[in-house]
Formats: C-alpha cells, structure tokens, sequence
C-alpha cells in the first residue's frame, strides 16, 4: 500500500531548492483549507494558534494533544504541513527520537525541534544531540521529512546574534536540513543567518508590519512563516465583534 503523504514530502522538498515560498501557520483544519484554497504551497502549524483554539496558552498542550492536532492538519489538507513541534515533548534525546516518529506517523512534511526547554535555553551540546535524535528518528522512518533546527535565543529575550549563529551551524552539521532563528529582523542579521548556514536554507518569520515575503527573499530566506499571527488576527476580530455584542446588543 503506498503512503498517501510521500508525494506531499517529496513536494515540500522541492519547495526548499530554490527560490522562497510563504508558509501560513493555520491552527485548525477550516483555516488550513482556506489556505489551501488561497494557493499556497505548503503550511505550517502553529503552536500558539493550536493552544488558543483548545482555550490554553502557548506551551501548554500535551504531546499527544499536538499529534491529533497534526492529524487533524495533515487529513484536512493535500497540502505538506510543517510541524512546530515545540522542543520535541521531552528533555531527553531519546524522548524526542520516540515523538518525531509519532509526528512522521501523524504525516507531517517537516518539522522543528526548539533549543528551549519551556523554561531555558539547553546548553549547545543537549541541543545538538536532541537534534541528532530526531534526524536519526527520520532517517529510520525511511521518510524524506524535512527538519528544522530552530535557535530561540532572540524570541526569548537572548539577543546574542553570535550564540545564534553558533546554534545554527552546530544543528546544520547535527542534521538539520533547514535553519530557524525566530525574532531575527534586522536586514543585516537575517543575511548573516543565512550566509552562516549556506547552502542550507534559512526559515524567516514575519515580525511585524514591515517585513514582508519578498523583503525576506531578497536577503536569502527560502521560507517565510507567520508563526502565530494568523491566528491572534482572527482572534482579534473575534473579540472585537463579541464585545460590540456584549456591550451594545449588536454586531
């Protein structure tokens, strides 16, 4: 019996040879299909938008909550779906190895493992065998999924550009087939990001108004993610029409 998820891993690697595509982070199926529809190429959950929509915060979901979330995703879709997958649900490398199959068994296109820890940052060397756990857990599946390498220094208050550069190029040569440094916008960072790594391609997220895809392009990003932005607009549009509601009657 074939896997109904290679074509779509096949795909998604394609994606990351040349050029830069948008990858939108839906946080359930309705939003995934309307994206699809929109013509994009690949998605991207989100760990944020997930939570929200189960009525916890970032962080807080369990693993096996996020891999019904990642079936849900990859079953509402024919599109590849790329999993934020926090910091692989366990400090350990062989929990991490033993969750990103579950992950591949759910039929994500890629995904990302975290140097954070929920509380700190791991020290580079757990950081580098947590990510040669989860490549060895790929290559053992016999499935071409992509993994990300994330450095979540800036996005939690670190903003030493030398340790990400450090983190990056350690999780390339652990395995890592894509690197991710979330909350890096300076124009200059983002090109030692990707010149650091090269010819690895690079993951950027939009931060902010003034980023846009075709900036990211141009300084050598090969994806360009939204993180949880999708979805904090929608809720924002949600809680402006229900507070209209409960404070004037109407919509």
């Amino acid at each position: 019996m074939s896997n109904p998820f290679s074509a779509r891993r096949a795909a998604f690697r394609a994606l990351h040879a040349e050029g830069c595509f948008a990858l939108p982070n839906p946080w359930d199926a309705g939003s995934a299909r309307r994206l699809e529809k929109l013509g994009f190429k690949a998605l991207a959950s989100t760990s944020a938008g997930a939570a929200w929509s189960m009525g916890k915060d970032d962080g807080q979901l369990t693993r096996d909550e996020v891999i019904d979330h990642l079936r849900a995703l990859c079953a509402a879709t024919d599109l590849p779906v790329n999993a934020d997958f926090e910091n692989g649900f366990s400090d350990t490398p062989e929990g991490v190895a033993e969750n990103v199959a579950l992950a591949i068994d759910a039929g994500v296109a890629g995904l990302s493992i975290e140097d954070w820890s929920g509380s700190t940052l791991y020290d580079l060397p757990t950081a580098v065998e947590r990510l040669r756990a989860a490549r060895r857990a790929i290559d053992a599946s016999g499935e071409d999924v992509v993994l990300v390498g994330r450095a979540e220094g800036y996005l939690r208050g670190v903003r030493d550009l030398g340790q990400i550069l450090e983190r990056l190029k350690a999780y390339a040569e652990a395995g890592a087939d894509c690197l991710y440094a979330p909350a890096v916008t300076d124009p200059e960072e983002i090109k030692a990001v990707v010149q650091a790594v090269a010819p690895k391609p690079v993951n950027v997220l939009l931060w902010g108004p003034e980023m846009t895809v075709a900036s990211a392009a141009a300084l050598g990003a090969r994806r360009v993610s939204t993180g949880g932005a999708l979805a904090a607009a929608a809720w924002k549009g949600f809680d402006a029409a229900t507070k209209r509601l409960a404070e004037e009657g109407r919509l």
